[in-house]
């Protein structure tokens, strides 16, 4: 009788994605893994490879790196090695069905002098995960099959963390909620590669963050034509701008466009979460959208408007030119959405609720950009050269164009500091600076209310 038939026969291979069961070569060190798993109860567990499988046990709390914690340890039939990598959801009513995260991997070797007992205990050994360390003994209850404790032995280790504080996949930092939604995100490579060292800042940190915002980000910016800056190494002297399609993990929505020189080129839009995250798994911090949706090219359905100061005016004058802007903008009974640069000014947007044309969006925004120099000339030009901005603000429509980008609300933006894109509430406009939003203070603000909850309504 193969070691995994009882494995095997509890599944439906044609409805659960958990690998099928077949032996396995002993590596040269012995595999370990332990799996948070939510299924008709929470628990965790805990596998240990031998003689090719992998013996397990269902630990309903969890281990504990306290010795005065015993913790029940049921142990289950013997899985396959390749069990050792999964992840994801097995669908209800199959055997174990719920979310089993990979809560920890690396490896595992007996005490020595202590020979494993796996039918009679105890069972002394040392893990060598990245969460669990140290040494451990399982030992068997007596006149019980299946029941055993699971206890810390004292060590370096001893008291060394509480395992509640891992709440994530140690392979790919989902959530069991992420999991349960299947964000499928991808294994992140090198997610300790330092992108800003004051205050320090992982690509793991960016990962992190991305998703933290997706729930508001994604609706702004999902099936529109997007544009994003890579930088390989994290650092400014080697980014490069990207807009053609290019990502090796198929999340994202590909649109073919002929240019003027009728040559045919893929760009691409996110579509949703997994999208986003593997772009940023790509590299791309920062994300620039285009004013249409993937599906509609010729018509744009949003305007949005960049207050450029000369690098001598007050931040004073710069928030006066936003609130001038704004009311024009409320004289034509145009709805508009404030957000900080993350630079050094102010992006208002115009959501469209009607078909507009490429050719009269800009000329809708060439247009308010005139009328205000016009009203207050020694404020404001729209003409676009350096010199006529001179002790005044440029009025930017000119991204009101077919293929031009705008940064995306909640994009990052990779400077001399890294901070954010953010929409925030006109009445915050004399509080807040345009570049001020790092990180942190922008996964603060994402427990009030939004400030861009009314454009939904505008999302088709």
């Amino acid at each position: 009788m193969s070691k995994l038939s009882v494995y095997n026969k509890k599944r439906n291979f044609n409805k659960t994605t958990e690998p099928i069961g077949k032996s396995s070569k002993r590596a040269k060190k012995l595999r370990l893994c332990i799996q948070h798993h939510i299924a008709r109860k929470d628990h965790y567990d805990l596998r240990l490879e031998w003689n090719g499988v992998l013996k397990s046990w269902a630990v309903p709390k969890g281990p504990s790196y306290n010795d005065k914690d015993k913790r029940l340890a049921i142990m289950v039939e013997d899985h396959p090695i390749d069990y050792r990598n999964f992840e994801g959801t097995i669908p209800k009513g199959e055997y174990g069905g719920g979310t089993v995260m990979l809560w920890d991997k690396g490896y595992w070797e007996p005490v020595e002098g202590y020979q494993p007992n796996f039918k009679e205990g105890p069972i002394k050994f040392i893990l060598k995960g990245s969460r669990l360390k140290g040494m451990w003994t399982l030992v068997k209850l007596k006149n019980d099959d299946t029941s055993w404790l699971l206890i810390k032995d004292k060590d370096e280790y001893h008291l060394y963390d509480d395992i509640n504080e891992f709440n994530t996949s140690i392979k790919t930092n989902r959530t069991m909620d992420e999991i349960k939604a299947n964000i499928k995100h991808i294994e992140i490579t090198n997610p300790n590669k330092i992108i800003y060292k004051n205050p320090k800042v992982t690509k793991m940190d960016i990962v992190n963050y991305y998703k933290a915002v997706s729930k508001r980000m994604l609706p702004l910016i999902e099936n529109r034509l997007i544009s994003t800056i890579r930088y390989p190494n994290g650092s400014q002297k080697d980014k490069f701008y990207k807009k053609h399609f290019e990502n090796i993990y198929g999340f994202l929505g590909k649109k073919k466009i002929v240019n003027k020189e009728e040559k045919q080129n893929d760009y691409y839009y996110i579509k949703d979460i997994n999208g986003l995250i593997s772009e940023v798994q790509m590299n791309s911090y920062e994300f620039h959208i285009w004013g249409s949706l993937a599906n509609d090219l010729k018509h744009a359905d949003m305007l949005v408007f960049d207050l450029d100061p000369d690098e001598l005016l007050s931040l004073e004058k710069l928030r006066e030119g936003v609130k001038d802007l704004k009311r024009i903008l409320d004289e034509y009974k145009l709805d508009s959405f404030l957000k900080t640069s993350g630079g050094k000014g102010y992006h208002i947007v115009v959501p469209l609720s009607a078909k507009v044309t490429w050719e009269n969006a800009r000329t809708i925004a060439k247009n308010i950009a005139k009328l205000m120099e016009a009203k207050w000339p020694d404020k404001y030009t729209s003409n676009m050269k350096k010199e006529k901005r001179k002790g005044k603000i440029f009025i930017d429509w000119v991204r009101n164009t077919k293929g031009a980008t705008s940064v995306a609300p909640y994009s990052l933006r990779v400077r001399d500091k890294l901070t954010v894109s953010m929409p925030i509430f006109w009445n915050e406009l004399d509080k807040i600076k345009s570049d001020e939003i790092t990180i942190e203070k922008a996964i603060k603000r994402l427990r009030r209310k939004d400030p861009w909850g009314e454009y939904k309504k505008y999302i088709k």
